[in-house]
């Protein structure tokens, strides 16, 4: 079990006696100091990444005040561990895991401290989610500018991660609509951040994957909307070249844009798959606004058909994610497309936003083993060429990813960004025994093949990337200049986790 040790001490021995972790340490003095605070084994929990294919055993606190997160800091120095800082776990693989150590749940934080319906701002706590944040400004006529696959993160994580939806190209990232925020460091202090003040501070901590403090509270920018409705355009795709040329198309016209890709096609067919672009609808285009932007229009019904309770579907779906199961899946899902081509309808923002929310924990499809999801952001010159090369990497080492999303997104001034002015391609990876090894010799081989394309990666994805590829991918310089802003703020190194671990090995 490792300890954590003071900026001017160092570690020379842990051992365990009668189920209490005794760290000896020496500071510069040569004085002893022991560190034999216990912690309640009661605190001590399971915890696992969201896509079940990790876990590790951590001491979990659940403070609801900014005071409970100072005593859970001080409970960390007296007993020599670190923090790793967890929101709603939707994190793919370890950055909310902190072996043997504390993880801090932000959850209960979770109040709208202050909302202007007329400017359309929003001070949060960093465990208010997604959902809450839309169900809460909708019905005002706004809705988040920003918002990933599903409702459930927290804005806390959304922060930390820096996510994007899938207007990437158009507004940014989630960074891009706080206009400020306060951040609770391990000292203590309590800093404003924003592009004016503290600047730094701001666009490091912002993606920093919560290295550096915690967000005790985010002010966002929401959107103002007219309608509770989106239009939406669906195009087939014959294979990925035709894909990206319908995206260039269409760009310009769209307000939200993302393609889906059979993993399974190859030959000629290689990347086809279906587009869905859509628009913001005008006041004159909705004729009953007051009830499209009602909550209970928004929603997602109970069941699926009106007979099949949601919350089983993943049952029904289990036996159909292998590599046999997935082809038919995949196959069908493309008929589909060349059936509904340039079809239109409307469908409310929820609908069109959180299809990862249809069927709740349609992870466990996957099996015991769980799910990995690749994703690579590639600038677009290369992207076409690249994106080819990865899915004929994937069919000649005979590990086809089940679903494939396509995105299109721009560069950030974020100090660790995933940003490109290019196109991302997530792939997700159901993970089994035989599989898992050959897996990562296959991400390691796919890492590769985008950095000789410029490509970057996304942390809040990530479950395979070694140290080397993250110092070639952000460069050595900048990831210095990170750990002394780390070290600034964070002198004893309190703030860890399994993904900082095995990105940066402290």
């Amino acid at each position: 079990m490792k300890g954590l040790v003071g900026a001017t001490d160092r570690q020379i021995m842990t051992k365990k006696e009668d189920q209490q972790t005794q760290t000896v340490v020496i500071s510069q003095n040569g004085s002893s100091i022991r560190r034999d605070v216990p912690l309640p084994q009661d605190h001590l929990e399971q915890v696992d990444s969201w896509g079940e294919a990790t876990t590790s055993m951590s001491y979990v606190y659940r403070p609801s005040t900014i005071a409970g997160l100072k005593q859970v800091f001080d409970l960390a120095r007296d007993s020599g561990r670190s923090i790793g800082l967890r929101g709603a776990g939707n994190s793919y693989g370890d950055a909310t895991l902190n072996n043997e150590n504390i993880i801090l749940d932000l959850q209960r934080m979770n109040r709208i401290l202050d909302w202007n319906p007329e400017s359309g701002q929003i001070r949060v706590e960093p465990g208010v989610t997604i959902a809450k944040l839309w169900e809460y400004a909708l019905e005002d006529g706004w809705w988040p500018a920003v918002v990933p696959g599903t409702a459930k993160p927290t804005i806390g994580g959304c922060a930390g991660m820096n996510v994007h939806g899938k207007n990437a190209w158009k507004v940014g990232t989630i960074g891009d609509q706080i206009s400020s925020f306060e951040i609770l460091l391990p000292s203590g202090e309590i800093c404003f951040c924003s592009r004016e003040q503290n600047q730094e501070l701001f666009i490091a901590a912002i993606g920093g994957f919560g290295m550096l403090g915690i967000f005790t509270s985010i002010t966002l920018q929401l959107k103002r909307i007219q309608s509770g409705l989106l239009e939406v355009h669906a195009l087939a795709s014959h294979d990925l070249a035709e894909m990206m040329q319908q995206f260039d198309e269409y760009l310009d016209q769209s307000d939200y844009l993302v393609g889906w890709i059979d993993g399974f096609a190859k030959g000629k067919s290689l990347g086809r798959g279906q587009i869905h672009r859509a628009n913001y609808l005008t006041t004159d285009q909705d004729p009953q606004p007051g009830q499209t932007l009602r909550l209970e229009n928004q929603h997602l019904a109970d069941t699926m058909f009106g007979l099949v309770p949601r919350s089983i579907m993943w049952r029904f779906m289990r036996p159909f994610f292998n590599d046999h199961g997935a082809r038919f899946i995949n196959w069908a899902k493309y008929m589909s497309s060349l059936y509904t081509h340039d079809s239109r309808f409307r469908q409310p923002h929820v609908a069109f936003h959180f299809l990862l929310d249809y069927v709740p924990n349609w992870k466990r499809s996957y099996g015991d083993g769980g799910l990995i999801q690749y994703q690579c952001f590639v600038p677009k010159a290369n992207a076409l060429h690249t994106f080819t090369e990865i899915i004929r990497h994937c069919h000649k080492r005979k590990l086809i990813n089940y679903l494939a999303v396509l995105k299109r997104h721009k560069r950030d001034d974020f100090h660790i960004s995933h940003g490109v002015d290019g196109y991302s391609l997530a792939m997700d990876f159901r993970i089994t025994p035989k599989r898992k090894a050959r897996l990562q010799a296959l991400t390691n081989e796919l890492d590769e093949i985008v950095l000789q394309a410029g490509g970057r990666f996304y942390f809040a994805k990530d479950s395979t990337l070694q140290s080397k590829t993250v110092e070639a991918f952000l460069g050595a310089s900048s990831i210095d200049s990170f750990k002394e802003l780390k070290k600034r703020h964070d002198p004893e190194n309190i703030l860890q986790t399994n993904m900082w671990r095995r990105f940066f090995g402290e």
